[in-house]
């Protein structure tokens, strides 16, 4: 586009309508920013939900947007990006929409590598329905489904990620501006699936559930956040670092300052050091834990397609094709 957009014009006429000091807000706010310093096209953008509060997300971005059903985000949008591979297609969905009613759904988006931004908004909760426990939901969680605690061991998004096959996943929390643009703007630029976990604050139903690592004070001392080929550090002074215990064949915290060689440096095409990321408990590993390009969905189904040709249009023009009509 001739005219470089800012944040402001990709935010909608609508309301926005969730509860007030939801971490919804900050996680629209990241993602407007990012479309807007990535340079996309509102025309050939679309934005694909199931059901829940993070689903309501299409009507608040100035793009395309498709509010589906509950948990088959993931199946119209890889029929949208077979339909044109040009279109930037991001998926949103909720910890209980996409692992629940829409795990069969998100494995296959996965393990095929199809070319969507998938945003999962963790609040290790259902907020939409009311506050009942979740598929991420801790041992114990007390709810209107569980008033006694729950007693399902919870499901771990990047493990899940990982044994699907995916090629891309990284974290990032609701309200760090600085964090998530990181994230966003390398999963916007993978080519492929790239699945992001957002850590999301349900101030309603789960408050404060994911404090014990996101409190700004004592942030610098509980989260690692990660950049390629540089050293696995964090604390205030950077003076801690994460080594691999060869013993226990995990990884564990180090002092930085008298053992800095120990330290490992991150790579993030090491599928083992990741799934030890993933499941670190404290610090709790951020942004992007592993990334390994291959060749995505679409374009290996064009190769092999018979004719071998992709639809190049914009998603307004798909929609008003042939196939369509209007009702009055």
């Amino acid at each position: 586009m001739s005219d470089k957009l800012m944040p402001k014009d990709f935010a909608t006429s609508q309301e926005v309508r969730w509860c007030p000091g939801c971490g919804d807000y900050a996680i629209l706010k990241s993602v407007q920013k990012a479309l807007a310093d990535g340079g996309a096209d509102p025309a050939n953008t679309a934005f694909v939900s199931g059901i829940g509060c993070a689903s309501r997300f299409p009507y608040y971005v100035e793009t395309y947007g498709f509010h589906t059903i509950h948990g088959r985000a993931p199946a119209i949008a890889t029929g949208l990006k077979l339909a044109n591979p040009e279109l930037d297609v991001w998926v949103v969905t909720g910890d209980g929409d996409s692992l629940s009613i829409g795990g069969n759904h998100l494995m296959h988006a996965l393990r095929r590598n199809v070319g969507l931004k998938i945003l999962l908004f963790n609040n290790e909760i259902y907020g939409l329905t009311k506050g009942q426990y979740s598929p991420t939901s801790r041992v114990g969680t007390r709810s209107p489904s569980s008033p006694a605690g729950s007693v399902d061991t919870p499901v771990s998004p990047g493990q899940v990620a990982m044994g699907c096959g995916a090629h891309f996943f990284a974290r990032g929390v609701d309200t760090d501006k600085v964090g998530m643009s990181h994230v966003l703007q390398q999963a916007h630029a993978f080519v492929g699936t790239s699945f992001v976990e957002i850590f999301q604050n349900c101030i309603v139903y789960n408050e404060d559930v994911f404090a014990d690592f996101t409190e700004r004070k004592t942030a610098a001392d509980t989260q690692l956040h990660l950049k390629h080929g540089e050293p696995m550090l964090f604390g205030k002074h950077n003076d801690k670092g994460i080594r691999f215990n060869q013993n226990s064949w995990s990884l564990e915290v180090v002092d930085a300052t008298t053992s800095p060689d120990e330290v490992l440096v991150h790579d993030e095409g090491n599928a083992v050091v990741a799934r030890m990321l993933i499941d670190l408990h404290m610090p709790v590993a951020m942004g992007v834990i592993y990334r390994q390009q291959a060749v995505s969905f679409e374009d290996a189904f064009y190769a092999h397609h018979p004719s071998r040709m992709k639809r190049k249009k914009s998603v307004r023009d798909l929609i008003k094709g042939p196939s369509s009509w209007t009702v009055d």
